[in-house]
Parts: structure tokens; sequence; C-alpha cells
């Protein structure tokens, strides 16, 4: 599970490939040529973002006759959620943050 969160990690690091996870958010089942015109890459730029990409689990792909389709794969980002994220939002540490806003508005 750690090797694969990595590699989400890795993944989410460039902006441009969180982009491309944007663009298949607000539209999945894009082909490489529908997402290229949406960057200013070449279309190996693009291809080489895709694959770490797919590497990562964050895409999955799907042959539609001569065509292939992107689609947005959530779950690897839930799970660092629930494992980095959701830890964070308990009530204790919801109280605290609560407690400092509190504080910085009394003047």
């Amino acid at each position: 599970m750690t090797d694969e969160l990595d590699l989400v990690f890795r993944a989410l690091a460039d902006p441009s490939r969180r982009f491309l996870l944007d663009l298949l958010f607000a539209r999945d089942g894009r082909t490489q040529t529908e997402l290229e015109s949406e960057l200013a890459m070449t279309r190996f730029g693009v291809a080489k973002h895709l694959k770490v990409l797919e590497e990562a689990g964050l895409v999955v792909t799907r042959r539609s006759g001569r065509e292939k389709l992107h689609f947005l794969n959530p779950v690897p980002i839930r799970q660092i959620h629930d494992r980095w994220i959701d830890k964070y939002t308990e009530q204790h540490v919801t109280a605290l943050i609560d407690l400092k806003r509190a504080l910085e508005e009394e003047p």
C-alpha cells in the first residue's frame, strides 16, 4: 500500500498532471488529443504525463474503436484522504482550530 501511495504522491506533485486530472474530473472519457488541446505541451509530453498517472492508478484507459479513452480513478486519492487527511479532521483538531480562530478574532 505504501509503495502505491508513493506513486500517487509523485504523480500528484506535478501541476500538469493535476491539471489533467481536473480535466478528467470535469468530463471523463477524453482522448489524448482532447487533453492535449488544453495544455501547452507536445503530444509526447502529454503522453508521458498520462503514463505516470496510469502507473499511479489515477487514470484508467479503455479502447473504443481506434480511440483510447482516459478516465479518472478517484480511489487512490480517497486512500490518501483516509490515511493522511481524515485523521487530522478529528473532533479535537477541529476544536483547536475553532479556538485559534476565536482567539484571533478578539480585538
